[in-house]
């Protein structure tokens, strides 16, 4: 099993995403995701600079895929997503059908991101037949499903297969961005108010509990999803790659660790109920 780092979901400073990734480059992670997958107003990092960077991981001996967009909204941001999929030089992961179709039409290999619903074996063969060649399990599916999937094609997939092991996971997107409701700014004047809050907006409940966390027009769980303690039981499944989602220099640390077969801090607020076949937010 490969350990992968998943696209910065957040929004850093140029400055810090670059140092993020220089340091990156020189440890020992084999694979890395990369790109804006969240919102088009980001733009501190233009695709040039994200394609300086899988340049220089890949010149470390990185595997390297350009992560898209999860939400397209405007036939401009189609119309960027086809030409970065045809230009950029990089298998891609798809995050939307946009990026599937885009990447299918040019013969792109792709991975299939958590936020596309697969939710059988039939849909899964079919991206297989259009190219895809990795499939990230979406967040709120279990072991219990991903076995079964596995076992009715005869104990094997001719995909590989990665799982959300650890980090916010994304529960939804959406047209609005609720960091800059929240902040009672339009969306179309947002001053991309969310780089002041480099791992979400914490929401609790009327009792104080931690819920969800803001991040834009991405809602993510406020619990941190750690599958660390499944990893053996996932090797033996067959499951090829565990995703860590970066949310501080840390989790470079945390990549490294796991890649060296070593135990983990576990995170304040830990869950990992989806995975147990539970509710989300639960620590089975």
């Amino acid at each position: 099993m490969k350990i992968s780092l998943g696209p910065l979901l957040y929004f850093w400073p140029k400055e810090k995403v670059f140092e993020f990734y220089q340091k990156v480059a020189q440890s020992s992670i084999p694979v890395v995701y990369l790109g804006e997958a969240v919102c088009t107003r980001r733009r501190q990092l233009k695709f040039k600079d994200y394609l300086e960077l899988a340049t220089m991981l890949k010149q470390a001996g990185k595997e390297v895929i350009i992560s898209t967009l999860a939400l397209l909204e405007t036939p401009s941001e189609f119309t960027e997503l086809k030409r970065q999929i045809e230009t950029c030089g990089f298998e891609i992961e798809a995050n939307d059908l946009a990026g599937v179709h885009v990447a299918k039409e040019a013969h792109i290999p792709f991975t299939c991101g958590t936020s596309i619903n697969n939710y059988n074996l039939a849909s899964l063969m079919k991206m297989h037949q259009w190219g895809m060649k990795r499939f990230v399990v979406p967040v709120e599916l279990s072991k219990d499903w991903l076995s079964k999937v596995i076992v009715s094609n005869g104990g094997t997939l001719p995909f590989e297969v990665e799982v959300f092991g650890h980090g916010h996971v994304p529960l939804a997107h959406s047209a609005r961005c609720f960091t800059a409701r929240h902040k009672g700014i339009a969306k179309d004047n947002c001053e991309t108010v969310c780089i002041k809050y480099p791992k979400g907006l914490l929401t609790q409940t009327q009792e104080e509990q931690p819920l969800l966390r803001l991040n834009g027009i991405q809602t993510q769980a406020a619990a941190c999803t750690d599958l660390s303690d499944d990893i053996e039981d996932m090797k033996a499944m067959g499951i090829t790659h565990f995703r860590i989602s970066p949310s501080s220099m840390r989790s470079i640390e945390l990549a490294e660790r796991l890649i060296k077969g070593e135990a983990i801090e576990k995170p304040l607020n830990p869950c990992n109920g989806y995975w147990k076949g539970e509710a989300g937010m639960e620590l089975a």
